[in-house]
């Protein structure tokens, strides 16, 4: 069996050694058939080179074209950036014209409402000296009897008058003596008075006809105001004595305004009389405006005139002339310090400076009684003070203030006589002493007045909302 299994390997291994041998030529033949590799260099080095050279040609090219463009970009950049500075030049140039221009246009309207303004004031100035002087001069006219009898009659109220006219009968009676005739020559003496011009003459009057020949400087009676179903002032009396410091006061809404205004001559009374130094109101109304200066309640006055100019106003409406009005302007202008604001309009002063510039129109004609409402609202504590010592020395010559006023403390040391107003109804009157009573005037005002109510329902806002 060995020899059986032996004889096919070598019968196998034949043909592999044939297979083996073919396979050897086929790789020659293949190998020989295989084209050769020329050695690099010469015969491919002139095509080498030229397509070098062309293709360091063409980049060439096109890094010039590139520079190119780009140096186009940048011109156009350049160019466009000019335009545009250019343009923002311009622009501005523009905008620095049309603001100049409406500077220009702003100052220019400016200076025409400036001018527009002033030529307003100055016409209302000429008008109201305009104004002033035909009243003055229709006041003059009105009375020049009285101008020339009054102060002849003034003198006959000391009783001295009288007497000289007794004189002349006897002295008429002796026949022998025909020098009493020249005595009546020497009656020229109250022409003398008539030579002031007619303002100056006007402003005696003023002063000198109506001093009150009775103690009593206002006298009201009975006095009564309605306003609608609303009865504001109810069957009030009042006296004010001659030279006393007189004080209204009393809760919002009490009559105390209404009363004021209407003692002034700027409300009439339903019923009633006054009697303003022994004028009858109701018949001489003009003659009982004469003796008084009057700072109303709301403060309405020509706010487009300057300080001076009202002063100056004031004045002429007073029948002051224009030398006495200069020089009483400079000595109020003076008292109420009022001399670095004087020259402008009182529409740009303050509520104290507007009040002080008044009160110093009321003054200017020398009345014989100031009446004011709340003169000391709104005015400062200095301003006050020399408000005071003012009317202090006013009433000290001889002159009556009635005033009103919530400042307990100021009219308890101030005024001499005190009215309690409540309801439009005087619940006390006298002296400071006899109306508050033992007590502080404060403490009796609330005691008449009903007392303190007590405050309720707002206990919300004892807690925050925060």
């Amino acid at each position: 069996m060995d020899d059986h299994d032996e004889q096919p390997d070598v019968a196998s291994a034949a043909p592999a050694e044939e297979k083996a041998a073919t396979t050897r030529t086929s790789a020659v033949r293949i190998v020989a058939a295989r084209p050769t590799k020329k050695p690099a260099g010469r015969a491919s080095a002139p095509r080498t080179t030229a397509a070098k050279a062309a293709a360091v040609k063409s980049a060439s090219a096109r890094n010039a074209a590139a520079k190119a463009d780009s140096a186009d970009a940048e011109n156009k950049v350049k160019e466009a950036k000019s335009a545009a500075a250019k343009r923002a030049a311009a622009k501005a140039a523009a905008t620095r014209a049309a603001k100049a221009a409406a500077a220009r246009e702003a100052k220019e309207k400016a200076q025409a409402e400036r001018e527009k303004q002033e030529a307003q004031a100055e016409r209302e100035r000429h008008e109201a000296q305009a104004l002033a002087e035909a009243e003055a001069a229709a006041l003059v006219a009105q009375e020049p009897d009285e101008a020339t009898e009054e102060p002849i009659l003034r003198p006959s109220a000391p009783a001295a008058s009288p007497e000289p006219e007794l004189e002349p009968a006897p002295a008429s009676g002796s026949e022998s003596e025909s020098e009493p005739e020249p005595v009546p020559e020497p009656e020229p003496v109250p022409e003398p008075e008539p030579e002031p011009d007619a303002a100056a003459a006007a402003e005696a009057v003023v002063v000198d006809v109506h001093a009150p020949v009775a103690s009593d400087a206002i006298v009201v009676r009975g006095l009564v105001k309605d306003f609608g179903d609303q009865r504001a002032v109810n069957a009030i009396d009042l006296t004010v004595p001659a030279g006393t410091f007189y004080g209204i006061v009393g809760p919002n809404g009490a009559g105390k305004t209404t009363t004021l205004s209407i003692l002034a001559g700027l409300l009439r009374a339903d019923a009633g009389e006054i009697e303003i130094c022994g004028i009858d109101q109701a018949k001489n109304p003009l003659d009982a405006k004469r003796v008084m200066g009057v700072l109303p309640d709301r403060l309405r006055t020509f706010d487009r005139l300057t300080g001076r100019q009202l002063l100056h106003y004031y004045g002429l409406l007073r029948g002051l002339s224009a030398d006495v009005i200069e020089k009483r302007s400079a000595d109020l202008v003076r008292a109420f310090d009022l001399a670095g604001s004087v020259g402008r309009v009182v529409s740009d002063y303050s509520a104290g400076m507007t009040k002080k510039i008044m009160l110093a129109g009321a003054m200017i004609h020398s009345p014989r009684v100031l009446v004011l409402d709340e003169p000391f609202e709104s005015v400062d504590p200095v301003s006050s003070a020399v408000i005071l010592d003012i009317l202090r020395a006013y009433v000290d010559h001889g002159g009556t203030v009635i005033l009103s006023s919530h400042g307990m403390d100021l009219v308890e040391r101030v005024c001499s006589r005190v009215a309690i107003i409540v309801g439009g109804e005087v619940l006390a009157e006298g002296t400071v002493d006899e109306v508050r009573a033992g007590q502080t005037l404060e403490s009796r005002f609330v005691e008449l007045s009903g007392g303190a109510s007590e405050v309720e329902g707002l206990e919300w806002l004892h807690t925050f909302s925060d």
